[in-house]
């Protein structure tokens, strides 16, 4: 008898208990029960972050890295382990590779001002792809009118997918810097970022990630992927807006220039002349965002304590089923059906706009996204001015998919 190995067993999601960590979620919108769909723009806090930040400002307050008594000490201590906490949640090798900022944005201004303006010359090529947030293009187009360098875009495929094919012809020995999302924030899509890594390194190029929505999706190694760069918001990782993440290797880190000059960063100050403090600090100019970053840390604490497989699976469930029910909605045409994707969904429907469709959507508590998700370029590819996008958190349930399904039946009753 031929044998089998065994399947392995993951453990159900008990969503029940994960949404109860949620406090908004408790709550009525236009007397119906709340169903935020809007997660890939912000994700809501469990009470175990906003406990977190609570204690900071009423307990524990101060300024870090500078008082030599106990409530600075102690600030300086929750700070410092918030940053010990994402490096191991992202498999980093050290510590100082950790540099909070104030958001993703600000993450890859910060590459493209310092990486960027040292090592990038005119008529070299920064590569992005067509998939790009605004944030992973205009600070690229920036670099170019400043230096002269070049900016070459990858295509997308008609589903939504990059083709790693069609990706390789757009490096070449001029490249520099590749500059991608690890998943699309419209499509859903996950690029083949380790494949991707393993061209521009071919090419003699560095790889830096956006990983606002690969982050809170998929477990993240940034040594696994092999990248050099990889950038992340907290508020997206159920923790507090205004803190950011930039991993970079160590070596590239130390020849990077300052971003920002002012207190902390520097190691000594003449008149005449600065010299900088090592990384990270030498990139955290002034006072940094001392709660936000000990809220993200309660929110890496909060994840780590969830089974990550089993929530992922249960966010992959929830992207299938959802895709199956809005395409049995008349009229409605889903934009991203990459093989390949993770729990975001873009649609249409026709003679309905996405502003209008998600107004009569939140008369039934339903939250979406509507709008050219600041992927305008994106738009003008998929021949549409906007979609209308459903993004889906660990909180997310079946029954709030089947929600969605029945109002846009009655949206149709409205606006058709």
């Amino acid at each position: 008898m031929t044998s089998h190995p065994a399947k392995k067993i993951v453990p159900a999601f008990d969503v029940a208990k994960v949404r109860a960590d949620f406090p908004i979620l408790s709550r009525t919108v236009h007397g119906k029960p709340l169903v935020f769909l809007d997660s890939a723009a912000s994700a809501q806090k469990p009470r175990q972050v906003i406990d977190a930040v609570t204690k900071v400002y009423s307990d524990e307050y101060a300024n870090v890295h500078r008082g030599a008594y106990y409530l600075s000490e102690t600030a300086t201590a929750n700070y410092e382990a918030a940053r010990e906490k994402v490096r191991g949640f992202i498999n980093a090798k050290n510590v100082s590779e950790i540099v909070f900022t104030k958001g993703a944005t600000e993450a890859i201004n910060l590459v493209a001002a310092t990486y960027g303006r040292a090592f990038i010359k005119a008529g070299d090529e920064v590569v992005i792809t067509a998939v790009e947030h605004h944030s992973n293009i205009v600070p690229w187009q920036l670099l170019r009118d400043a230096t002269g360098c070049v900016l070459r875009i990858a295509p997308v495929s008609p589903d939504g997918s990059v083709d790693l094919a069609e990706f390789a012809k757009v490096i070449g020995p001029k490249t520099k810097l590749v500059a991608i999302a690890h998943v699309s924030n419209v499509l859903g899509t996950v690029l083949p970022v380790r494949e991707i890594a393993g061209l521009a390194h071919a090419a003699g190029a560095k790889i830096m990630l956006d990983g606002c929505q690969g982050i809170v999706h998929r477990h993240v190694d940034v040594q696994d992927l092999g990248c050099d760069f990889y950038v992340f918001s907290g508020h997206k990782l159920y923790g507090p807006t205004g803190i950011g993440v930039l991993w970079a290797r160590a070596e590239l880190l130390d020849a990077m220039p300052p971003y920002q000059g002012g207190g902390d960063m520097i190691d000594t100050v003449t008149f005449a002349k600065t010299t900088w403090a090592p990384a990270p600090a030498k990139f955290e100019a002034g006072t940094p965002p001392i709660a936000q970053a000990i809220g993200l840390g309660a929110a890496v604490d909060y994840l780590n304590s969830l089974d990550r497989v089993a929530a992922a699976d249960h966010e992959d469930a929830l992207l299938r089923y959802a895709m199956t029910r809005l395409a049995q909605v008349p009229g409605v045409r889903l934009i991203g059906t990459a093989p390949h994707k993770a729990a975001v969904q873009s649609f249409v429907m026709d003679g309905a706009h996405p502003h209008d469709l998600a107004t009569v959507l939140d008369r039934h508590g339903v939250c979406v996204r509507a709008g050219h998700h600041c992927a305008q370029p994106l738009m003008e590819i998929l021949g549409v001015s906007a979609t209308t996008r459903a993004s889906f958190g660990i909180y997310n349930t079946m029954e709030e998919v089947d929600v969605l399904v029945h109002a846009l039946i009655r949206a149709q009753e409205v606006l058709l």
